[in-house]
C-alpha cells in the first residue's frame, strides 16, 4: 500500500444547518478525508471554517460509522442489530410497508426528517416517495417556522432581507437574539469592516456570549420580552416624528392599530419590564432612527417561545417604520432563503399532494405516536434524530418503544433514535454525493460533487427510497433522475434572479451569486403581497407565557447553540465532546446558584413539569439572574443520565407557525443527590 499518496484539494459545500452555507476545500488522500478549510476565494466563506465543520473530517472517518444495513435483534431501544445485505433489507422493509399499507392505508405512514443535510437533492427530494404513496405530511416546524411566519405576515411570501455584503455601509447594527460569532460566524468579518468604517454594534440577548463581548454594547434582556422592547422603540420613533411618513403613506397598511399597540409601551415601562437601562434605550432609539443606515439581524432563537412570532413581527416592522429599506446596508434580515425560488415542485412530489393529506406537526411526535387513534404504524426517519431533538423526550421514547410501530432509520451513526429502529440503513455524508445548495444567510447558489466514494455500503437517501418505491410498485420517476436532470429542473424557474445561471456554469463555477438588482434594496418598493403593502396590523403584542414560573419551577430555561456542540449532528465526534468539556452543562447566575445551594462544577438536578435531568453546573454571570442556559443539544446516550435536554420541554406551540417553545421552559434546580431509592 502506498502511504505517500499526494493530498488533493477538492471543492465542497457545507451541508450543516447554518446560514453561512460555506464553500469548502476538502483535502483528500486516496479515498480518505484528511483536512478541511474554508474556500479563500468565496466572498462569504473567506478562507475559514467554523470550529464544528473544521472537525468534519474526523466525523467522516470515524470508526463507528454505520457501514452496512442492519436488522434489529433485541428489544426496541437496546440498539442490538445484526448485519444483513441491502437486498434483504430492502425486500423485508418493502414487504412490511406493503402489509401496513394494505391493512392501515397510506395515512398510517409518517416520514420524519429535518435539516440533517441542507442539500436540495438529498434533503428535499425523498418527500416524493412519501407523497406518491399518499403518506402523512410532516410539517417541519421545529426550528424556523415561527420566525418565517412572522416575517411573511409583515412582508408577504418569499422572505428575503438585506444582502450581508452590503452591511459595510451600515452605521448602526443590532444583533437581536443571535450569537453571530457561533451561529453565523462568517458575518463577523463583515461586521468588523462596518465597525472600521464607523458602525456601532448592539447585541440584545439574555445570554452573555462571544457576540456580546464582540459588540460595542450588550443588553441582557429578560427572556421573552422582545416584543415589548420593539413596540417601545416604535412608540418613541412615532412620538418623536422620526418615522418615514412618505414611505408609510405609500406602503403601510394598518398603521393606526400598530400605533395604538405601541402607545402602552413607553420607554420607561419597557426599560423596567425588559430589564434594559433607560438611558441606553433612549440613546439607542435616537441612533437607530436618525443615525444613518441602521440594520437589524434577527435570530431564530428569540422566536422559540410562546410569543416568538409576535416578537419577530414587532422587531422586523421597525425598518419599515423608519423607511430604512430605502438605504444600502440598512433594513433587516432573518433569512435570505426566499431569494432562490428554485423549481422544486416535481422533485419533491409537491404536485402529488392531492387529495388532502393529514398534516403532522413534528413538535407533536410524542402525542402522534402514543395516541392509537392517530393510527401511525410506520415511521421512516432520515436527516433527523427525534429521540434527542423532538420535545417531550420521555414520551417520544415511549412512542418509539411501541412493538407495533415499524421504524426504519437512515443514518451515519447509531444515534439514540437508531437504537429504536427495526432496520438501520447506512446513508452517505455530504462528502459522498453531489448536491445543490441554497442559503438562508447569503445569496450564493452552490453546487458540490462527491469528493470521496461512499464508505462501506452507504447509499444516498434518494437511492434507498427509489429502491423501495420500485419494490412496492410506486411509480416515482423523479427519484431516479440523474443530477444533471435535477439541476436543469431546479433552475427552470420564473425567478428573474436565476437568469443566466445555467447548469454548465454551476458545475464549473460551483458558486454563483443570484442576479440581484443593483443597488439591492429589498422592500424599498413595499412588500411581496399583491397590493405591495407592509402589514402593520393585526398589531404585534407582548404575550404573557401560559407556562408560568412558580415556587417549584422558578427559573426560565433557554438552550442556545454552544461554542462547539450546536445540535446532535456532530454530537458524537470525540474532539468536539472533549472541547465541550466532556459532558453537557447548565449555566447558572451566581445569585441563583447561591439561593439553590449550587456550587460551580457540581452535578445538579433540573426539573420541569415534564421531566427531570442531571447536568453539570457552571456558575457564571453570562447567564441572567432567573435564567438557566443549556448550551448545545447533546446525544442523550452521551449524557451522564442518558436523557435528552428535551425531557424538560413540552409540545406547546408558538403563537405563529406552530413552532417549538424550547425557549420558555419553567424549571427548578437542586443539587444532585445521586441515585434515588423509591
Amino acid at each position: 500500500m502506498n502511504h505517500h499518496r499526494s493530498i488533493e484539494v477538492r471543492h465542497s459545500v457545507c451541508a450543516l444547518d447554518c446560514p453561512d452555507a460555506c464553500s469548502l476545500h476538502i483535502q483528500v488522500q486516496g479515498n480518505q478525508v484528511v483536512g478541511l478549510t474554508g474556500d479563500p476565494s468565496h466572498p462569504i466563506t473567506r478562507g475559514f471554517a467554523c470550529v464544528k465543520t473544521a472537525r468534519y473530517p474526523e466525523r467522516q472517518e470515524q470508526a463507528d460509522r454505520l457501514l452496512q444495513p442492519m436488522r434489529r435483534c433485541g428489544d426496541k431501544g437496546l440498539g442490538k442489530f445484526e448485519p444483513i445485505s441491502w437486498e434483504e433489507a430492502l425486500d423485508e422493509i418493502a414487504h412490511r410497508l406493503q402489509c401496513i399499507l394494505d391493512k392501515h392505508g397510506p395515512q398510517s405512514v409518517l416520514p420524519y426528517h429535518y435539516a440533517g443535510t441542507m442539500g436540495v437533492i438529498q434533503g428535499d427530494s425523498p418527500s416524493a416517495f412519501f407523497r406518491a404513496m399518499g403518506a402523512l405530511e410532516l410539517d417541519q416546524t421545529i426550528c424556523a417556522t415561527t420566525g418565517g411566519s412572522a416575517w411573511e405576515a409583515n412582508y408577504g411570501p418569499n422572505k428575503i432581507g438585506t444582502d450581508p455584503e452590503d452591511l459595510i455601509h451600515s452605521k448602526f447594527i443590532i444583533l437581536w437574539g443571535i450569537n453571530v460569532l457561533r451561529s453565523n460566524s462568517h458575518l463577523a468579518p463583515i461586521l468588523k469592516e462596518a465597525r472600521r468604517r464607523g458602525a456601532k454594534i448592539l447585541h440584545i440577548d439574555p445570554y452573555r456570549n462571544e457576540t456580546s463581548r464582540f459588540a460595542d454594547e450588550h443588553w441582557q434582556i429578560r427572556v421573552g420580552t422582545d416584543a415589548a422592547l420593539a413596540l417601545a422603540i416604535g412608540q418613541e420613533i412615532l412620538s418623536q416624528g422620526w418615522e418615514d411618513r412618505d414611505y408609510l403613506d405609500r406602503y403601510a397598511q394598518g398603521l393606526d392599530q400598530y400605533q395604538q399597540a405601541c402607545q402602552q409601551w413607553t420607554l420607561p415601562r419597557a426599560s423596567e419590564y425588559c430589564d434594559v437601562p433607560l438611558e441606553a434605550l433612549q440613546a439607542m432609539v435616537r441612533k437607530y432612527a436618525t443615525g444613518g443606515p441602521s440594520f437589524i439581524k434577527v435570530g431564530y432563537g428569540m422566536t422559540r417561545n410562546e410569543g416568538g412570532g409576535n416578537a419577530c413581527r414587532a422587531i422586523t416592522l421597525l425598518p419599515a417604520l423608519i423607511g430604512s429599506w430605502k438605504q444600502q446596508g440598512a433594513g433587516a434580515v432573518l433569512s435570505t432563503s426566499g431569494g432562490f425560488q428554485l423549481n422544486r415542485r416535481e422533485l419533491t412530489g409537491a404536485h402529488r399532494t392531492s387529495p388532502p393529506r393529514r398534516h403532522v406537526n413534528m413538535n407533536c411526535l410524542a402525542s402522534e405516536l402514543l395516541d392509537h387513534a392517530k393510527n401511525i404504524r410506520a415511521l421512516m426517519v432520515y436527516n433527523s434524530n427525534p429521540a434527542a431533538v423532538a420535545p417531550d423526550s420521555a414520551r417520544v421514547r415511549q412512542g418509539l418503544s411501541r412493538e407495533d410501530l415499524f421504524t426504519v432509520v437512515l443514518e451515519h451513526f447509531q444515534t439514540d433514535t437508531a437504537d429504536y429502529a427495526d432496520y438501520l440503513l447506512p446513508a452517505t455524508t455530504f462528502l459522498e454525493h453531489p448536491d445543490i445548495y441554497t442559503s438562508y444567510g447569503h445569496y450564493y447558489l452552490q453546487y458540490a460533487d462527491a469528493v470521496v466514494p461512499a464508505r462501506g455500503q452507504a447509499k444516498t437517501n434518494r437511492w434507498i427510497f427509489d429502491q423501495l418505491a420500485k419494490r412496492i410498485g410506486l411509480d416515482v420517476p423523479e427519484l431516479s433522475w440523474d443530477p444533471n436532470t435535477i439541476i436543469d429542473y431546479l433552475l427552470d424557474s420564473a425567478n428573474p434572479w436565476l437568469q443566466g445561471i445555467t447548469r454548465e456554469r454551476l458545475l464549473t463555477e460551483k458558486s454563483i451569486k443570484l442576479q440581484l438588482p443593483k443597488p439591492f434594496l429589498p422592500y424599498s418598493q413595499g412588500s411581496h403581497f399583491s397590493d405591495g403593502k407592509i402589514r402593520f396590523s393585526p398589531a404585534p403584542e407582548q404575550l404573557e407565557f401560559q407556562e408560568k414560573l412558580d415556587r417549584d419551577y422558578p427559573l426560565r430555561l433557554i438552550s442556545p447553540p454552544g461554542a462547539v456542540v450546536v445540535n446532535t449532528t456532530m454530537g458524537n465526534v470525540p474532539s468536539i465532546i472533549k472541547l465541550a468539556g466532556g459532558e453537557p452543562t447548565l449555566l447558572i447566575h451566581p445569585i441563583d446558584a447561591q439561593e439553590y445551594g449550587i456550587s460551580d462544577g457540581q452535578r445538579i438536578e433540573v426539573s420541569s413539569r415534564y421531566g427531570t435531568i442531571v447536568r453539570k453546573a457552571i456558575v457564571t454571570s453570562d447567564s441572567k439572574q432567573g435564567v438557566v442556559i443549556s448550551v448545545g443539544q447533546w446525544w442523550p446516550k452521551l449524557s451522564p443520565d442518558h436523557k435528552s435536554l428535551n425531557d424538560l420541554t413540552s409540545e406547546r406551540l408558538t403563537d405563529l407557525g406552530g413552532g417549538s417553545t424550547f425557549g420558555n421552559v419553567a424549571v427548578g434546580i437542586r443539587p444532585d443527590t445521586g441515585p434515588k431509592s423509591l
